[in-house]
């Protein structure tokens, strides 16, 4: 048994607004039903929902209608607010904040996704197997080839993976990552030129439970030397590369045929919906 963590709290910049409950399927299915779906079949017995106070009330409405039937099965769902964790400010303070909040709702090892992005069930069983399996000093990412996880309308960021053999030996967040006209991709900052079979992290992570004191002695310096600053995030990718560079932390990586299909920029919903529809891609999903 595991836990899913889903990251819902987001303000959707570039995409214009909450993309949370944006409507991708063809049966009106959000991104977050088909993470909660895959997990659950996966073995989740709980699923924790970390939110922003204004859209908690939406995202429970939406769950309790689309997933009455998982929680009549016993599934546990569970509602945090990132906004009354840390200092108060306009802007989430990060993923990896993100994920530090759920601690009291966590009771062993857990999986955590993004609620605006598909990942696939294969995805989702793999991390589940992995999760039980973790050592206090290990962790598991799921990864994708670059250039199926672009942007057809914009640019994105990416964690860059370095990889040997089955191990993430670093990441590094890379912005305004885009393909260019003549077909190669490349990233703006830092500046790196990728291939489409370049691996990046899209958020989709196994931890054990011990993660969340290191996650959170991690956030404590974060805020020591950024809590003045309006736009900082303490990014999950960036605090598991210290902890990895500090040799004590192990991270597995698995990758995935499936596809990714996310929304970065408002044109791409489109796309996303299209690549959706084709049941050969997702399976069902559950909804009562």
């Amino acid at each position: 048994m595991f836990t899913l963590v889903v990251m819902a709290a987001g303000i959707g910049r570039r995409f214009g607004g909450d993309k949370q409950l944006v409507e991708v399927g063809p049966n009106g299915e959000t991104f977050l039903d088909y993470a909660i779906d895959s997990a659950v079949r996966a073995g989740a017995s709980k699923v924790v929902m970390v939110v922003r106070s204004a859209i908690e009330a939406d995202l429970r409405a939406h769950v309790d209608s689309r997933h009455r039937s998982l929680q009549d099965a016993g599934v546990t769902f569970a509602y945090v607010r990132q906004d009354e964790h840390g200092p108060a400010r306009a802007k989430p303070w990060g993923t990896a904040h993100a994920v530090l909040v759920t601690a009291g709702e966590v009771p062993g090892p857990f999986v955590v996704c993004n609620a605006d992005d598909y990942y696939g069930p294969a995805a989702l069983r793999t991390l589940a197997s992995a999760a039980v399996e973790l050592g206090d000093d290990e962790a598991c990412l799921c990864g994708y080839g670059l250039g199926r996880t672009l942007s057809a309308t914009g640019a994105v960021s990416r964690g860059v993976c370095d990889v040997s053999g089955d191990r993430l030996a670093g990441i590094v967040e890379h912005h305004g990552v885009a393909r260019r006209a003549d077909g190669t991709i490349a990233a703006a900052e830092p500046a790196a030129e990728l291939s489409d079979e370049t691996v990046v992290s899209m958020n989709l992570w196994a931890f054990p439970k011990a993660a969340l004191d290191w996650i959170g002695d991690s956030f404590e310096r974060f805020l020591a030397d950024h809590r003045d600053n309006p736009d900082s995030e303490c990014l999950l990718p960036v605090i598991v590369a210290e902890r990895m560079a500090a040799r004590a932390l192990s991270v597995r990586l698995v990758s995935t045929a499936e596809p990714w299909i996310g929304v970065t920029n408002p044109d791409d919903l489109e796309a996303a919906r299209a690549a959706l529809a084709d049941p050969s891609t997702t399976g069902p999903v559950s909804a009562t």
